[in-house]
């Protein structure tokens, strides 16, 4: 796993990032936390942790700080992992696994995939939202994926690259499939159970992220 980069963003994460450091202590790969400059509460939490690479992102936003963790990577892969705990890094070695053995170009977890699949995360909100936006990438954008709003995914960095992903928020969640299917690149899906987050608040704002994600998908089917 030395060839992989595991990306985590960390805004106001004090109390969940510190256990989840720990729990993925003795992974063989590198770690890069990306954190607000001014969020002192998290940076104070893992200060005694010096196995890992902290970047302070430039932009505001989850997508900023995606973009920004994945760019400064410099190992042939990346995945990217929240902070919160709820993404499950025991799935890490089998997805980098079967990204190297069917030469992909990034490989989606999905909470809705048999077997396997599953949450104990989501919600009646999250799971409507999650169906409706999967359904439409399927029907205009031909994606042939179950879970497009989880961003547990692992890639190659120089793939990344040459998508040029710009979203800064949560449309990130959707861009990349997108791009990822328009750049004919290679992609597969896994099965993947999201755990309870570890602590503190969920960052999405299901109806403000919402509306972004569909004008952002709208905005994509009619502008190539």
């Amino acid at each position: 796993m030395q060839d992989l980069t595991l990306v985590i963003p960390a805004k106001h994460e004090s109390e969940s990032l510190p256990i989840f450091l720990k729990e993925i202590n003795q992974l063989p790969c590198k770690k890069i936390i990306v954190l607000d400059e001014n969020d002192f509460k998290t940076i104070d939490a893992i200060k005694k942790f010096d196995d890992i690479e902290i970047l302070y992102q430039k932009k505001i936003g989850y997508g900023s700080a995606l973009i920004e963790g994945i760019n400064s990577v410099n190992t042939t892969f990346f995945c990217i992992i929240n902070a919160d705990g709820s993404m499950n890094p025991s799935y890490l070695f089998s997805m980098l696994e079967k990204v190297k053995n069917n030469n992909l170009d990034f490989l989606f977890a999905s909470r809705y995939e048999k077997p396997n699949g599953g949450s104990d995360d989501d919600n009646f909100i999250t799971l409507i939202g999650n169906f409706f936006f999967t359904n439409i990438g399927n029907l205009f954008f031909s994606l042939n994926i179950s879970d497009i709003l989880f961003t547990y995914v692992l890639g190659k960095k120089e793939t990344f690259k040459n998508l040029k992903i710009t979203s800064e928020d949560f449309t990130f969640c959707v861009e990349l499939p997108i791009k990822a299917k328009r750049h004919r690149t290679k992609y597969q899906t896994m099965p993947s159970y999201e755990r309870n987050r570890i602590g503190g608040l969920k960052k999405v704002n299901a109806l403000k992220d919402g509306l972004l994600i569909l004008f952002k998908m709208v905005k994509m089917f009619f502008i190539k």
